[in-house]
């Protein structure tokens, strides 16, 4: 790999559907590297204090939009996903008996700036965009999963949650707040 070869060229969505061995091995194994050991990594650090505390949450954030079932796009970008789950079990397992918590979250379709500056519309004008494609309608803002995290900060019953997965509009739900635009945007709801 060169130096002047960028971290988006190695995730480059271009790659997907590309079969296994068509694939350059290095972009594969970067996308694994950074979207699993930079997980394994903070666990690494967080993981200690938590314990040392006798208590806490650590939150796994990963992009399992189908639920934990459905196949994404490439094997190495599948790989990367649904290892962020298994972590968050794993993790559940061995700091359960100190006290500390360890959730998976996921969003649905991500209005960040970066997907409303690729798709060409601002947080004023992305409902226009909507209306040429109905999936859009579903999209939230990334302050809408992290008014899940908050809640489950700030749950007394964290730890009935440790080990699982869940959605930010299933948080949504349960935790009874809303987007930013004062709704309860659900991805799943709008891919069926």
């Amino acid at each position: 790999m060169s130096s002047s070869t960028t971290c988006g060229e190695l995730t480059d969505s271009s790659v997907f559907g590309t079969l296994i061995g068509e694939r350059p091995l290095q972009t594969g194994l970067r996308t694994l590297e950074l979207g699993v050991t930079t997980h394994l990594i903070t666990s690494w650090h967080l993981a200690p204090l938590l314990v040392e505390q006798g208590r806490g949450l650590l939150i796994e954030v990963t992009d399992a939009a189908e639920g934990g079932d459905g196949y994404r796009e490439d094997l190495y970008y599948d790989l990367a996903k649904y290892a962020v789950q298994r972590l968050a079990i794993g993790q559940a397992v061995e700091l359960r008996p100190y006290g500390v918590a360890v959730v998976c979250v996921t969003p649905g379709f991500l209005r960040s700036e970066a997907v409303l500056e690729h798709l060409g519309v601002t947080e004023e004008d992305w409902r226009e965009r909507a209306r040429h494609d109905a999936t859009f309608v579903y999209s939230e803002t990334p302050r809408y999963l992290g008014r899940g995290v908050a809640a489950l900060a700030t749950d007394p019953d964290v730890m009935k949650k440790t080990g699982q997965l869940f959605a930010s509009w299933d948080l949504a739900e349960e935790y009874d707040f809303t987007d930013l635009t004062g709704d309860r945007p659900n991805w799943l709801r709008g891919t069926r």
